[in-house]
């Protein structure tokens, strides 16, 4: 089966679909060697892992293409990617979604904020006025080349003008045909409870370490009626945690001996990356 297919299946199973955020070609890696049936990649943890830079509209779309290209050139599950505000104006949308699908990502999501967005748990966000953002999910739609590629609308206007405008909004991103809807950073499970009721599609929740919304487990927010989890900046934060405490440890005592638990040793590295199946290949050339 196709990955868009797998994906959009995925999505209307009854069973909450679990997606945990890859930064790299490395973490999509050990996403999909957990057993994870998918997993994105969002502008925030390519941000800082590309540029280093916090998520305010830095990254380019061909810089991000590039990265939804490496990952999906590693893994054979379903990679959903982030279009931020798709780039610029309608036409821009349709070129921002020719790229990621021509990259093999299985869907993706652009969102109503004002540009240069920022992260959805960040403060001073704007949106875009109601029929601007209904003309991208168009022009989204309509730029696809598979049918089955997810798109999913976004938007930010619970923290700009609360619930109800920002319900109203996903029914409209809907109507204008998105697949999948996510109403960013809902601050209670009440206000959860009322995106899953009033907003009639499949619903996506975001649970970011931290940020305003509840962390809340996938049996949880399925409950209340979400159809897909994404933890999309956990990898990227456990990672610069154990990186900072590595160079710590080395700067204290001169010596990685006493971190060696934290780490993987050689021959996992290498067993993770695949070395023995490229080596065998190799060889195999090489025979008569």
């Amino acid at each position: 089966m196709k990955r868009t297919s797998l994906l959009r299946k995925y999505i209307l199973e009854d069973s909450i679909l679990v997606m945990p955020g890859a930064h790299d070609a490395l973490t999509a890696r050990i996403v999909e060697q957990a057993g994870f049936k998918a997993v994105t990649i969002g502008g925030y943890s390519a941000s800082a892992s590309l540029l280093g830079q916090p998520d305010l509209s830095f990254l380019t779309l061909t810089e991000m293409v590039d990265c939804i290209h490496r990952i999906v050139d590693v893994v054979d599950i379903p990679v959903f990617a982030d279009g931020d505000t798709g780039h610029g104006g309608v036409l821009n949308v349709r070129r921002t979604v020719k790229e990621i699908e021509r990259a093999g990502a299985a869907g993706m999501f652009i969102e109503d904020q004002v540009f240069p967005k920022r992260c959805g748990h960040m403060l001073d966000k704007q949106v875009i006025e109601k029929q601007e953002m209904i003309a991208k999910v168009k022009a989204a739609v309509d730029a696809r080349v598979d049918d089955d590629f997810v798109i999913m609308a976004r938007t930010d206007a619970l923290a700009v003008n609360g619930l109800e405008d920002a319900v109203e909004r996903a029914n409209l991103f809907r109507q204008a045909g998105a697949d999948l809807l996510f109403v960013e950073a809902p601050a209670s499970v009440e206000q959860m409870r009322a995106i899953t009721a009033q907003v009639d599609a499949p619903t996506l929740a975001n649970n970011i370490e931290g940020g305003k919304s509840p962390l809340l487990s996938g049996t949880e927010l399925e409950e209340i009626g979400y159809s897909v989890v994404v933890f999309p900046v956990a990898a990227t934060y456990a990672v610069a945690k154990v990186v900072g405490d590595l160079m710590t440890e080395i700067a204290a005592n001169g010596t990685t001996a006493g971190f060696s638990n934290k780490m993987v040793s050689f021959e996992e590295f290498n067993r993770l990356i695949g070395l023995d199946r490229l080596r065998s290949l190799e060889r195999s050339y090489f025979q008569s």
